[in-house]
């Protein structure tokens, strides 16, 4: 195991009903803007339950940001938060909302356009944020991380910013979400942890394990939660997995992936599509691929979570591979480029981005602008 310095700051306060105890959370003489998507946390409750945990308090509400956030819409919130002179910022959405209201936290603080702290790749000056998780999947509710993308020049980045200072999960939030989003939300948790996972094998038994464990209870409640009954216990385990996939506790000390997030964030950006669309696409790609690199903890993979203990290597292989993109079609979820209309043009296109950027991904730093191509035409 390798060395590591491990810290997260961000108080969970989980379970339902919890939205209610908001107000213990954020100091009372806080000047406070409260960010918003598009309009679904009117319909399922939840700005009502903000509202009234908050009576008393004076607030400036932001809406509209949309998912894969974007800087043109952060640069117009930043203005607002200067404009009311704000001071605590509460998120309450998916990840995209957090993950716009990370860059508007650090943007406050900041005399430039925020664009420049993306490119930069992190902020240590930022205004404190909490959030109100309604859909679970990124994980940014409990990490220092964002993703922001900037429609001008069809490009996507992730930056560091600091950590929510308390997040409020409260698991009925979800129950209500279509079927399509937490289809994403699981394919985006189930690979997040396979990017910390599946790289080299005997690192840590109980990095190992931890990860496990969570692809396990994703595999367990995916079609639970995407039935139509509710089921409170199912979405718990759901949203308290998505978070535990990447607030960084499954990484201590081993190597990481990235690769396949860093593809997929070149195909949000070039057509638009959900970022857990992408990487239910890609990820088997990766797979096959890097086969070699990651042979040893494919067949550990195969074994342990798909049960595949007989044949021979490439055979498991083959199999772990054919099983991963079962799951992800089981949640009614493209696995090939050409099911969503993506051919050689974007394939070319983010060959060239690698290439010119000079970026190397995956824990062996060897998805270069050529192997990422041989990822996406596996994907075909």
């Amino acid at each position: 195991m390798n060395n590591f310095t491990y810290c997260n700051p961000t108080r969970l306060v989980f379970g339902r009903g919890t939205i209610a105890r908001l107000a213990e959370f954020i100091p009372a003489d806080r000047r406070l803007m409260i960010t918003f998507g598009g309009g679904s946390v009117r319909r399922n409750g939840v700005y009502d339950q903000v509202a009234r945990a908050l009576e008393g308090r004076d607030w400036v509400e932001f809406w509209g940001i949309e998912p894969n956030p974007s800087v043109e819409t952060v640069r117009e919130a930043v203005a607002l938060g200067r404009e009311h002179g704000v001071d605590f910022l509460l998120a309450v959405g998916g990840g995209s909302v957090i993950d716009g209201t990370k860059l508007i936290a650090a943007g406050l603080r900041y005399e430039g356009d925020p664009w420049e702290i993306v490119e930069r790749g992190s902020a240590t000056d930022t205004v404190p944020l909490a959030t109100v998780l309604t859909m679970a999947a990124t994980g940014s509710e409990m990490n220092s991380g964002a993703v922001i993308s900037r429609q001008e020049t069809r490009e996507k980045r992730a930056f560091y910013g600091n950590y929510p200072l308390f997040s409020v999960l409260d698991p009925e939030t979800t129950i209500s979400l279509p079927k399509r989003q937490i289809a994403c939300g699981l394919a985006d948790t189930f690979v997040h942890v396979l990017e910390q996972y599946l790289t080299r094998a005997g690192q840590s038994r109980l990095m190992d394990r931890w990860a496990e464990g969570i692809l396990h209870s994703v595999r367990e409640v995916a079609l639970r939660v995407l039935g139509d009954a509710p089921d409170y216990d199912a979405a718990a385990d759901y949203m308290l997995s998505a978070t535990l996939a990447l607030n960084d506790m499954i990484r201590m000390g081993v190597a990481q992936d990235w690769a396949t997030h860093m593809i997929g964030h070149e195909l949000t950006a070039l057509h638009g599509l959900t970022h857990g669309a992408t990487l239910a696409i890609v990820m088997c790609g990766t797979m096959r691929v890097l086969r070699e690199q990651k042979r040893s903890k494919l067949l550990q993979y195969g074994e342990r979570i798909w049960g595949i203990a007989e044949g021979t290597e490439e055979e498991r292989i083959d199999r772990a591979i054919a099983a991963t993109e079962e799951f992800f079609r089981s949640l009614g979820l493209s696995t090939r480029l050409a099911e969503e209309g993506i051919g050689a043009e974007t394939v070319a296109e983010i060959e060239r981005r690698f290439t010119a950027s000079g970026v190397r991904h995956g824990e062996a730093r060897n998805v270069d602008g050529a192997v990422a191509r041989q990822i996406l035409e596996a994907c075909m």
